[in-house]
């Protein structure tokens, strides 16, 4: 496999923590690194919001010093704004700048950006070409198998021609955009996009539990998986994955660590939101916490409310 700067990141843990809107911010991620995680990355970025340097953006693209290894992901779909946006990302100094061109979400992927770049396989390497090109910094991609139908699957091809694009690692959610999050994750088009590159590729989708890290990586061969919905309700995955891959037990999280977790990110998200934003956002947390808790916790109204349900 080719030696890129990715490689390096993923020689220790060959786990990347997903890009997930409103759930991996700079809290969530500093939550997963006490875990575990090593890779991180950022919610997604929408290019027009970077390039005018909105409150979003800025929140969303900042890293601080102890954020890092992290990528900031962008999405659009205007190549002068993804250019222009990646080189403002870039200036921020990521580990890596990573290119949305898998998010199946209507609205996004209607008007071009996400998974719309999948319509037009060869505009998108063309997209990918002119921001490698653009920026000093590693890019990579994050897409998915293809648009609709099997027979339109065209992601082994697009493997190799993202790769002479310059890129220098692909993460697959083995899904097609018209699947959304519906139906079983195929790894075995992962596995057919990593034999015909050099460069890493990350396998994502289903990856539920240590034992799925372990069987993903056997069964494809890729360089890493991609650890996404299944590190909200259970950030700990990242711990169980070190041990798992170390052959070493490891202990599940105990009540009072589920409650430490979910007050950090409270008192985290207020300090960006506010008290109402920050309790209101925290409750898709909620899972973080003993079923006896869950409810309580989406039930509060306020901070106090809040800080009663897990005392």
């Amino acid at each position: 496999m080719k030696r890129t700067p990715i490689s390096a990141l993923l020689d220790g843990f060959p786990v990347v923590l997903a890009p997930m809107e409103d759930v991996t911010d700079a809290a969530f991620r500093r939550i997963a690194r006490s875990l575990g995680a090593a890779v991180c990355m950022t919610e997604f970025v929408g290019v027009e919001q970077l390039v005018a340097s909105s409150a979003l953006a800025e929140r969303r693209a900042g890293l601080a010093a102890d954020d890092r290894p992290t990528g900031i992901q962008i999405y659009g779909a205007d190549p002068e704004l993804l250019v222009a946006a990646a080189r403002i990302a870039a200036a921020r100094e990521p580990a890596f700048i990573d290119l949305n061109c898998g998010c199946w979400v209507p609205a996004i992927a209607r008007r071009g950006a996400g998974a719309g770049w999948l319509r037009d396989p060869g505009a998108m390497v063309a997209m990918v070409r002119r921001i490698t090109a653009a920026v000093s910094l590693p890019v990579t991609v994050k897409t998915r198998i293809g648009w609709g139908p099997e027979s339109h699957m065209p992601i082994v091809d697009l493997a190799r021609r993202l790769e002479d694009a310059g890129i220098a690692a692909l993460t697959i959610h083995c899904r097609t955009a018209a699947m959304g999050h519906r139906g079983a994750a195929d790894w075995s088009w992962a596995a057919r996009a990593q034999a015909v590159v050099e460069i890493p590729v990350i396998v994502n989708g289903d990856i539920r539990s240590a034992d799925d890290v372990v069987r993903a990586l056997a069964e494809t061969g890729c360089a890493a998986v991609m650890i996404g919905r299944a590190a909200i309700d259970d950030p700990w995955i990242f711990r169980a994955t070190r041990a798992r891959l170390a052959g070493v037990p490891t202990e599940p999280p105990t009540e009072a660590e589920r409650r430490a977790i979910y007050r950090a990110l409270l008192e985290a998200s207020i300090a960006t939101r506010g008290e109402r934003g920050g309790v209101h956002s925290t409750k898709r947390h909620a899972g973080v916490l003993s079923p006896a808790l869950r409810q309580r916790v989406v039930q509060a109204r306020d901070l106090a409310e809040a800080y009663a349900a897990i005392a």
